[in-house]
Parts: C-alpha cells; structure tokens; sequence
C-alpha cells in the first residue's frame, strides 16, 4: 500500500514537471506550485531537482488572491493541467521578515489583489495600524462606489440644522418639538469636534451658525476653532455613512421608545394583579 501510495504521488509530480518543461522552454521562465495542503518530501525533492518551487500548506484565502491577482485556475486533478490554466507572476521569492518567512508574488498579471504587510513593536500597534488602513481603504472605496462626497468638518450638520429649523415652521402639533429635538441632535457633532479641540462648544457653534446664514458652506477649523470651507480645504464625508448614521439613529430612538413602552405595559400588568389581589383577600 505504501509503495502504490508513493507510485501515485510520483506520477502527479511526473505530469507536473512534463507541463514545466513544456513551458518553460527557455532559461528565463520558471514553474512555481503553490498546493492548499501539504507536498510528499520526496515530491519536493522531485520539483527541487527540476527546479520548481514547491510551496505547501498555502492559506484559502491566498490562493484566492492569487488566481485574482495572477490570473490562471486553482485546479484540483492533475489529468486537467493545460498552460491555459496557468497564472504569471515577473517575481516569486522568499524573505524572512523578523521570526517569519513570507513569499512575495510580484509583477502579476492583473494586479487587483495585494498584501499590506504591517510591522510595530507590539500587538497595540499593529492592531491600531491595521485599523487604520482598514478604515482608509473602505472610504476610498465607499467614495468610488458612491461617486460623490459631502463637505465635512461639521458642514452638513450645521445646513441641516437650518433646513430643519425652516421646515419646523411648516409643521403643527407636537410633531414641530420632534424636528427640533432632530435638529438639535445633529449638532452634536460640531460640538464634538469644538470640545474635542479645545474650544467653547457654545461660542463656536454660534460663529458656525452666523457664517452659515450668509449663505456660505461652513465647518470648523479644528486649529484655529475658526470657520472654514471644507471644499477648499479638501474635507470630505462619506455619503453612505452619513446615509447609515441618520437611519441608525431612527432605528435606535424607535427601539429604546419600544423598551420604554414594554416597561410600562409590565408595570400595569403587576399593578393589576396585586388590586386583583388586593380585592380577593
């Protein structure tokens, strides 16, 4: 059984180096295997002596990444290998970075796929710069999947403020103290940034107002406490969060008015019992 095993193995490892000395027909070229699960030592041995890089135990996710980013098929059968399913790549090497050893794939075909390798002293770090490169990517991808942005440093914030306070004049009853309530609400933000700067929160809004009403696109300058206008300086907001946080913020008030109302049927509910109670004894 052992030898058949060993047979078997050898004869894949055989149909692999036939398509390797197949294309590879001048010194330049070279045949990289990347296999998902481990590689026979002597097959290894069999690729070395071709000149193959063998490399094994390669993560899903990377083998993914690479059909992407070097184009070919992953295949699972031997019998299926053509040159057609073979990817490119200018470079494959090996580094050792710190206690770890990576292999680099550079000069790929269709380079829509790559790793960021981040390096820090301890675990805080790193985790803090994968964060932040996590956070900058998926706003340059929001941003190129939206098409369009919204002047930030507090701007919107403070127009719909406005546009709330003039539309609270069109409403009657009590839903008029619910769009004011609204309306106040969102200036949490700007005061956010005015604290969180060092500045009155009061004095600054009101300058962010008095701007606003001539008829300026506003934010605030988180230096100077100053207004400014963030489309000069290039400070921009994502539409889609903007978009989340305002239905968020709906969802999460309509939730915790649910609580409330829960608690109070509960209440009731006791209170009715102890009278029943009450009116037994």
């Amino acid at each position: 059984m052992v030898d058949a095993e060993h047979k078997m193995v050898e004869d894949r490892a055989k149909k692999i180096i036939e398509l390797k000395r197949a294309v590879c027909d001048t010194e330049d070229k070279h045949f990289v295997v990347i296999n998902q699960k481990g590689i026979d030592p002597i097959v290894l041995d069999m690729f070395a002596k071709e000149g193959i890089i063998g490399l094994r135990r390669a993560k899903r996710r990377n083998m993914e990444r690479l059909t992407l980013a070097c184009g070919g098929i992953a295949m699972n059968h031997v019998e299926d290998l053509t040159p057609d399913v073979l990817g490119h790549a200018d470079v494959v090497y090996e580094q050792i970075l710190g206690e770890e050893k990576y292999t680099f794939v550079e000069g790929v075909s269709n380079p829509f796929s790559c790793t960021i390798l981040i390096k820090g002293p301890n675990k805080h770090t790193i985790e803090q710069l994968k964060d932040a490169v996590r956070d900058g990517l998926r706003a340059v991808k929001n941003t190129i999947e939206d098409t369009y942005l919204v002047p930030g440093a507090g701007a919107f914030q403070i127009a719909a403020y406005a546009d709330l306070m003039k539309f609270k004049e069109t409403v009657s009853g009590r839903p008029k103290l619910g769009v004011q309530a609204y309306a106040e609400a969102l200036l949490v933000v700007p005061k956010t940034l005015a604290e969180n700067s060092g500045f009155d929160a009061m004095d600054t809004l009101l300058k962010l107002q008095e701007e606003h009403a001539k008829g300026h696109i506003i934010g605030l300058d988180l230096v100077s406490g100053e207004p400014l206008d963030p489309v000069a300086e290039g400070i921009w907001d994502q539409y889609r969060v903007l978009r989340q946080i305002l239905h968020s913020c709906s969802v999460v008030a309509t939730q915790l008015l649910l609580v409330d109302e829960v608690m109070k049927a509960g209440k009731s509910q006791r209170g009715s019992a102890q009278a029943n109670e009450n009116a037994a004894d």
